[in-house]
């Protein structure tokens, strides 16, 4: 995809579109297309819809990586292109493949293993794109691992955590210039 720079941004699908959730979502979306990123996401509901419609009304493109599982669901009116795994895992690498980096909202279970796989794909070497997570929440889930797990410094290390969309993209602004993907 050449100069494009892609952040793949991992949230719940259950957010409803008046939640605090979902706003942060769309908000996070729509300043990622100011910022000249097109957004990567799961391509159905909640924070998926949520930052792909904040991406097109900012003028931005999205990517949904949708997955055969969910064959009665259609993937949302704001995907521009999108890409069908015929599995989970499958949806999740390609999602991680095409992106530069990662914006992770707050979510559910499904986020906390999209996030850790990322993760620890990093700590051990698999990859190098920043992972950034969004919101105070993150902090405290972060602590509470740390303090039960036998999770090392240098593995928490390599997460950013910010307050607020933001801070993220211009984190990520200043993570991956303009004409730097890492393609």
């Amino acid at each position: 995809m050449g100069s494009e720079r892609i952040i793949t941004v991992f949230g719940s699908s259950r957010a409803a579109k008046n939640s605090r959730g979902y706003k942060e979502a769309y908000q996070t979306g729509k300043l990622l297309a100011e910022a000249g990123f097109i957004v990567c996401n799961g391509g159905y509901g909640g924070t998926m819809a949520a930052s792909a419609k904040g991406a097109k009304e900012a003028g931005g493109q999205t990517i949904g990586v949708t997955v055969n599982a969910f064959r009665k669901a259609n993937p949302n009116e704001w995907i521009d292109i999108e890409s069908r795994s015929e599995s989970s895992m499958e949806r999740l690498m390609v999602m991680v493949s095409v992106a530069d980096a990662f914006l992770v909202l707050r979510g559910g279970i499904g986020t906390l293993a999209e996030m850790a796989f990322v993760w620890s794909s990093i700590a051990v070497g698999e990859l190098q794109k920043p992972v950034i997570l969004v919101g105070k929440d993150w902090q405290k889930a972060i602590d509470a691992l740390s303090k039960h797990l036998m999770i090392r410094e240098r593995d928490e290390e390599k997460l950013y955590l910010v307050g607020t969309p933001e801070e993220a993209v211009k984190m990520l602004d200043d993570l991956i210039p303009a004409g730097e993907s890492s393609d």
